[in-house]
This record gives structure tokens, sequence and C-alpha cells, in this order.
């Protein structure tokens, strides 16, 4: 048996991601997950309210998803996705296409959330450049976050995660997320920049900015953009990583938009938190710019676990799940849930606002914090001291809760967040 006491072990050699170890030393170790819990060495259960990072959507070690992914295992592993393919692959691009916006055709594998944006920016870009009119500047809402490769980090917009690295960015100008408000100005801004000719793509998270607290926009307005932006041939991509896979309360957040995407890009909930996947999807348009006599103009991006067929398993498993009556019914479940809870939480005092798009939930305390700092160290260990993983995000607590989350598990997660409010 492994030596206990993961967290003493982890500090020799570990080097966790979003950490400032001098600050944050000790890692709490897990040795098991299961539904919505996870367990620590020490036999204690904690409820993921978070879904791992929105990953694990059907449950940890889902037991349909396992059983799919081990009988892959005993037939193909890995292969090389250039000059080769294999049934998952292709199997995946079929469900895909069913559930996919309608104008979406093509799909590019790749292995995690920043490198679909990545694919997706460089579609973008070499699309114009494919074309003969080379365009090099990007657009991007203001606070949005869409990964941590150099392409995903220029048009994100928090610098908290950026500041030494943004010498080296590629040009990018930023636009207010759309309200009733501002829509007619941003139209306005938009129309007289766009005079120019040299926007290649606006890449956006439709409707739920998630590493900017869970920040929602109006989806109206979300629609009138991106048609000015088609109007002038501005390849439109959308960050779905965080929102896909039936989050919205349906199965992407671009189902809610009028107006569909260019690009679409996919991961997280994916592959149901199994192992590491991403998928940037794309129309014919997109797709014919590159297909051509010329070798130079293919789209020379490539990962060796591109496609891999345990990952693509994964991913069809997660997809039949999603489209399942019962995962259907816990989705429409956790949905009247979190209304039923806004109406008892939201003239708390402590409460500034509250807000909510499908499973995912979101209050605003009316507390000034850091976005990582002693309070917001506080609510964390309150929440795990109470057997309940919540991430608060500076004075934001959200939760995105696996799709499989019980009655009395969720009644937990509301109660601490009560419970919380007292000590502030």
């Amino acid at each position: 048996m492994a030596e206990k006491n993961l967290s003493q072990r982890d500090k020799k050699h570990l080097w966790h991601p979003l950490t400032q170890h001098k600050l944050h030393s000790n890692m709490l170790g897990i040795v098991k997950a299961k539904g919505a819990l996870l367990y620590d060495e020490d036999s204690k259960e904690y409820i993921d309210g978070i879904a791992s990072w929105y990953t694990c959507m059907y449950g940890h070690c889902n037991d349909y998803i396992v059983h799919k992914t081990y009988e892959q295992m005993q037939t193909l592993d890995q292969v090389v996705f250039s000059g080769f393919t294999h049934e998952p692959a292709v199997l995946l691009s079929e469900a895909l296409m069913k559930i996919l916006p309608e104008n979406q055709e093509k799909i590019f594998f790749s292995d995690n959330g920043s490198t679909s944006n990545e694919i997706a920016i460089k579609m973008a870009l070499q699309y114009h450049f494919n074309l003969g009119n080379k365009r090099n500047v990007m657009l991007a809402f203001e606070d949005g976050f869409h990964g941590d490769t150099f392409g995903a980090m220029s048009v994100s917009g928090l610098s908290v995660y950026n500041g030494p690295f943004e010498d080296f960015f590629i040009e990018v100008e930023r636009i207010p997320v759309p309200t009733e408000e501002n829509i007619d100005s941003i139209i306005r801004n938009l129309l007289t920049r766009l005079k120019k000719a040299d926007i290649a793509g606006f890449i956006y998270e439709p409707l739920v900015q998630g590493a900017a607290a869970m920040k929602m926009h109006d989806g109206d307005g979300l629609s009138k953009i991106l048609t000015v932006l088609k109007q002038h041939n501005v390849i439109t991509i959308a960050d779905e990583v965080m929102t896909g896979f039936g989050k919205t309360g349906k199965n992407f957040a671009s189902d809610y938009i009028p107006v569909k995407p260019d690009v679409l890009c996919m991961s997280k909930a994916l592959t149901a938190g199994l192992v590491p996947m991403a998928i940037t999807s794309c129309t014919q348009k997109i797709y014919d710019a590159f297909y051509s006599d010329e070798i130079s103009k293919g789209l020379f991006h490539g990962h060796t676990y591109t496609a891999n067929p345990i990952a693509c398993t994964a991913a069809l498993a997660g997809i039949e799940l999603l489209q399942s009556k019962e995962m259907q019914q816990n989705i429409e479940r956790i949905v009247l849930s979190h209304q039923k809870f806004n109406e008892e939480i939201k003239n708390h005092p402590k409460v500034a606002t509250t807000r909510q798009c499908g499973v995912i939930f979101a209050l605003d305390l009316n507390v000034k914090m850091e976005r990582y700092g002693n309070l917001r160290d506080k609510l964390f260990h309150y929440f795990m001291d109470n057997g309940v993983f919540l991430r608060p995000l500076g004075n934001t607590i959200y939760i995105l809760a696996p799709y499989v989350v019980s009655k009395e598990q969720m009644q937990k997660i509301y109660n601490t967040i009560k419970g919380v409010l007292e000590i502030i």
C-alpha cells in the first residue's frame, strides 16, 4: 500500500496550477471519486460542487463510461491520426453532428480547451491568409478567458494570468459584453472599426464567461454582434469549453443564439472528465479555405494523442448519457432547484447579486475581496470543512455540480453557502 500523507510527499516534486506555493503549500490528497463525491486519504467525503472544473458532469467514474472505455482498451489504445483513422473517431464525428449547431461540418481534434481555442484562432487568421486577404487582428470580449497557450492568452482579458507575457501576444482588441444599455453603442463602434477590414476573427464565451466569475450576458445582444461581424467576413468563434454539453440547459450555449458560430471549441465535459481531449469544429466554408493543391494552405497543427481512440470512446459514451431521459431529467431538476434556492437567497443582506444559466448558479457577496486572498481562502476552507468542494472566484460563489448530484447533496451545498454568509 502506498504511504499515506500525500500532501507531504507532494511537496517534494510537484508544482500545481494557479498556485503560489509559498502561500499555499498543502494539497489535499484525494484517493477516490464516485458520482458527485470525492474522498480524501482520511476517508472524508466532499460533494464536488464544481464537477472538478466542469468536467465530470455525468459523475466521477461513471460505470457506463468506464465500461465502454475498458472495452476499447482491449482493441485499440492509440494510433497516429495523420494518415490513419479509426472507428471511435468516425463514430464521434457522426454523433457530434447530431447535437452541434446545424452549420458545423468538420471537426479537428486536440487535447485540451486551450489548444481547441488556439486552433480556432489559427483557423481564423489562416482563413484570411489563404484567401489572400491578410488580417492580423483578433477581437474578444473584455474579461474573457480562453486558455493558457499563447494565442489563447492573447485573446484572454484576465491579466492576473497573462501579465508577464503580454509583450509577446498577437494583436487583440476588446469590446464589452452586450447589455440592453450598451448594445447600440457597441454596434456603432464596431461598424466604424470594421471599415479597416483587418479583423480576422472574434472569439467569445457564449452567455457565460466562466473565469470572469460566471459573468453572464445578453444573448440577443450577442446575436446582433455576430450578425454584424459575419456581414464583414469576420470569423466567429464560440468558446464552449466550459458551457458545452448541457450546462446552460441546452447541448450548447450557441443553441440559444440564432446566429451560429463559424467555429466552435469544446473540451472539459466532452470526455466526461475521464481523459483529456478537445475538438474544434467548423463550417464547410472554413474547411474549404484550407482545401487546396498547395500543401502550405493546409492546417499544419497536430498533437501526438489527436483523436485518441479511448478518449473518443469516452466522449461517445458521454454524449449517449447526455441525451438519455434520466440525464435530461437531472438537468431539469437542478435548474428548478437553483431557481428555488435563488428565491431563498437573493435578498440576503450579504448577497449583492445572483444569476443563473441552466445548471450554472452564481452569487456575488456584498463584500469586497481579492480574487486570491485571505477572505477567499476563508470561504474555501469553510466549504471544505463542511464537506463541500466549491471554489470561489473573488467574491463570487458559484455552483456547477455533476448532473447526477442528488437532491440531498444539492441541499447540503445550499445549506453550506447559507452558513458561509454568517461568517463573513
